[in-house]
This record gives C-alpha cells, structure tokens and sequence, in this order.
C-alpha cells in the first residue's frame, strides 16, 4: 500500500516537468521579436514623409517698411513670369521723392568736381596773361613812385623841398609795391593753385561721392528687384496696397527640385549621402528616383502632417534633402510644398 502510495507521486512530479521542457524547447529555439524587426527594416529602408521644395528654397521678396508702412507704387511682373537676377519686380510709392534726392546729390559731386578741376587747370591763357601785364604795370608803376620817392628825399635835404611832399611821395611807393605783389600773388595762384585750396577741393568732392552713394542706396530701396533668377510663384500685394507681412511675391529656381524628408532621429544612423531613394506621389502611379545630397544637423519637431491617427504629434526627426531627378523635377514643378512618402534604399 505504501510503495504504491510512492509510486503514484512520483508519476505526478515527473508530468509537469516533461510538460515544461516539451514547451520550452520551441520558444528556446525561436529568435528574438526585436532582432527580426531590425533585420527586416535594414532590408527595406528607411520610410518618411517628406515635402517637395526648390533646391533654391522659395524666396519671400519684401522690403522693410518702417512705423507707417509703404505702399505698392507698381508690380512689374505676373505669377508664373520667369525673371533673371536683378530683374525689377516692383516699385515703391517713396522712389519719386528718393530719385529726386539722388539728382540732387549727383548735382553736388558735378559741382564739386567742377571746382576741382578749375583749380587743376589754373587760369586760362588770356587770364595768365591779363595777370602778366598786371604785374608788369604794378612794377612799373612801383619804380615810378619810388623815384619820386627818391626825388623827394634829395630834394629835402635842399631848400627846395619840403617833408610833406617826401611823405607822400614815400607812401605812394610803398602802396606800388604792395599792388605789384598783390599782382604776383594772383598770377602765382592761375599758374598753379595752393595745396590747401586742392585739399578744400578734394575733400568737397569726396564728401559729396559719399552724399551720391548714400543716396543711391536709398533709392534703390524704393525698387525691388529679383535676388535670383526663377520664376514667379505668388504675388502678395498690388499696386495701391500695403506690404504686408507675406511680402510682395514669392520666388524660387524650379530648375532644381528637393524633397525634404522627416526622418525619424532613430532611422539616421541608416541613412547616408549619396543614398538612392523613392519618391512615391499621391495620385501618381510612377515613383521618382532621388539621391541624398543632404543630411541635416538638428533634430526637431515634425512640421510634415500624417494622415495616421495614432502617429505620434511630437516625433523627433532630422530633415534630410534628397535631390530629384528630371523626371521628378518635371512631373512637381507646380507642386512645391506638396506632400509625399519617401523610402530612401539601404
């Protein structure tokens, strides 16, 4: 009775632990969820949404306006016009008052310079000689009153003379010599001008070129014109209108499409430059080869919206830009901005 009790107990211990090992051994021999999910991942690639964008960006031209504003004086162009670089675009409503400021100052360096070159070119030949025959008459004029100067003193030291007529004749000389150098003076100054009157002349003119510059400057800030060459995607303002704060149009080189990709922080180690990718197109049956030509240096916010319900709102991710080919280019040439998916190749 005992040795059967014994027995009986050990057939129970036995069964569960051939139970365990039986169902053990299997899941032993599987491999981990987590190692199969990488090695299928590293096999397709990695997955994104992304934007299409101009190579060039899309430029929002404007001027600053200042407490009041500035109005639209016209727009030279139309949405979809091509435009070279420094094309004009537009016209403000202060560019009259500007040019007229401009005028003026180029007016001034005209001036300047005219006095300048006047005193360069020193006096003309007729001048130089009127103020050669001058002079001459000033010596002659001065060796005539010295004569009677002298006249006058001989003549005092004798009964004949007397000392008024000697004074007056000794300040007649002195006034001869000081018209003959007065005239030497001058033709000195037709021969060739002082170095302080060529300095005064000089810094004149300097000072109104600055004048012009500056006011060239500002007139230009009357005139939009194109800081690159593009094509026109938006007009934001007409003539009469405010500059707003969506500027005056927007701009952008459409010869070279991006795709800009939100690539989640954890996928970049598996990107890398130079990589092949799909650019896959709502409505489009065709998908687009691209290439990675540039790997951003910040992780952010996700600014590209998903469709997916219970994707994350604050994902991290890295904009990566991906070059498209022709066909791409051709085919969203009007779609800048547009959504996409992206699967760039391992």
């Amino acid at each position: 009775m005992k040795r059967s009790l014994l027995a009986a107990m050990a057939a129970l211990a036995v069964v569960p632990l051939a139970g365990l090992f039986l169902i053990g051994e299997p899941l032993l021999g599987e491999p981990p969820a987590p190692a199969q999910a990488a090695d299928t991942q590293a096999a397709t690639g990695v997955g994104a949404l992304g934007r299409v964008e101009p190579a060039s960006r899309i430029r929002r031209v404007t001027r600053a306006a200042g407490a009041e504003g500035v109005r639209i004086l016209s727009i030279e162009v139309g949405e979809g016009e091509e435009v070279e670089a420094g094309r004009l675009l537009a016209r403000f409503d202060d560019l009259p008052k500007k040019q007229a400021a401009l005028e003026r100052a180029e007016a001034q360096v005209a001036l300047a310079d005219a006095r300048l070159s006047r005193l360069l070119a020193a006096g003309r030949d007729t001048e130089i000689a009127a103020a050669r025959a001058r002079v001459a008459a000033a010596a002659a004029a001065e060796e005539s009153a010295r004569r009677e100067a002298d006249r006058a003193a001989r003549l005092l030291r004798s009964v004949a003379g007397n000392e008024a007529t000697w004074d007056r004749a000794r300040f007649a000389a002195a006034q001869a010599t000081a018209e003959r150098t007065r005239a030497e003076a001058d033709l000195a100054t037709l021969l060739s001008p002082r170095d302080e009157d060529l300095a005064v002349a000089r810094a004149e003119l300097t000072a109104a070129e600055a004048a012009a510059r500056e006011a060239r400057a500002d007139r230009d800030t009357a005139q939009l014109v194109a800081p690159i060459a593009g094509r026109v995607l938006k007009v934001h303002a007409r003539a009469g209108e405010k500059v707003g704060e969506d500027g005056v149009l927007e701009l952008a080189d459409l010869d070279a499409l991006d795709v800009v990709a939100e690539v989640f922080e954890t996928d970049l180690p598996r990107v890398r430059q130079g990589a092949r990718a799909e650019v896959i197109v709502p409505g489009e049956a065709q998908r687009f080869g691209a290439t990675v030509r540039q790997i951003g240096w910040m992780v952010g916010r996700s600014a590209v919206v998903s469709a997916d319900p219970v994707a994350s709102i604050d994902a991290r991710v890295v904009e990566v830009r991906l070059a498209l080919e022709q066909p791409g280019i051709e085919a969203l040439a009007r779609r800048s901005n547009m959504q996409v998916q992206v699967r760039i190749l391992p």
